[in-house]
């Protein structure tokens, strides 16, 4: 991902653990992939099972399940080009996630990558720490007071928001805070706290018109369809639309 392009990355939002998933999304050739391993069935051993082994020039990050650098360094070592730390309230909170990414001295990650385990070649820790990217998460209303100082973190890459734990914590609908253009209103406050800064502003939007809508609001990279929704909308779609050609309204279930 270029850091700094002014042109909107699409990403694609990976919930559901297995391979043959993934693989599908990553050749729909998506700016970045996210494997949520905070809210879906992404979980270490899949991690470690899967990014060592994954083929693509995607760039792939994982939603870590919390900001410990445990987490946040078994999914960098797996192989995860970048990390969407959540829940993070504070400048400080962003630093340590920062420092997670990153060897010594510059940070405090422990030595340790997957790719030697599978016989693949492993960056010097120089090279590991140029390539990393790092994003927190701006989604309570400590996070959205701070996130100015939050943003200008050094080392820092992005702020991602969520926007439905977001909308929650300031009471709320997502539509409602999508549609807020004001002065000073949610979003439009993440996005010039993150021009000011110089680093990425990013969103989960979940679904094409939701994506679009950030984009309009000015966010940079914008998750626009997850493989669960995509999967379970398009069966949906598909099988209303055979219903209607089938007498009596219902599709045929019996074999």
């Amino acid at each position: 991902m270029v850091l700094h392009s002014t042109s909107p990355a699409v990403g694609l939002w990976s919930s559901l653990a297995h391979p043959a998933t993934l693989r599908l999304l990553a050749a729909a050739a998506p700016d970045w992939l996210v494997l949520d391993a905070q809210h879906g069935t992404w979980g270490d051993g899949e991690l470690v099972a899967v990014l060592p082994l994954l083929d693509t020039p995607v760039p792939t990050w994982v939603r870590v399940a919390d900001g410990r650098h445990a987490s946040i360094g078994r999914a960098l070592d797996a192989g995860a080009d970048g990390v969407v730390v959540p829940m993070v309230d504070s400048p400080a909170q962003a630093a340590a996630a920062v420092r997670a990414c990153r060897y010594p001295p510059h940070g405090a990650r422990s030595w340790g990558p997957a790719a030697a385990l599978v016989g693949r070649p492993v960056p010097s820790p120089a090279a590991a720490d140029a390539r990393v990217r790092c994003a927190v998460m701006v989604e309570t209303a400590e996070a959205l007071a701070a996130v100015d100082a939050i943003a200008a973190t050094p080392g820092l890459d992005m702020v991602f928001v969520g926007p439905f734990d977001l909308a929650l914590a300031l009471g709320r609908t997502v539509d409602d805070l999508l549609a807020d253009e004001d002065a000073g209103a949610p979003l439009p406050a993440v996005v010039a706290a993150c021009r000011a800064a110089g680093v990425r502003a990013g969103a989960f939007g979940g679904d094409p018109d939701r994506a679009a809508r950030l984009v309009a609001l000015g966010f940079t990279d914008v998750v626009a369809a997850t493989d669960a929704g995509l999967l379970s909308g398009a069966a949906e779609q598909t099988v209303a639309r055979w219903a209607g050609h089938v007498p009596g309204g219902a599709p045929h279930r019996g074999y």
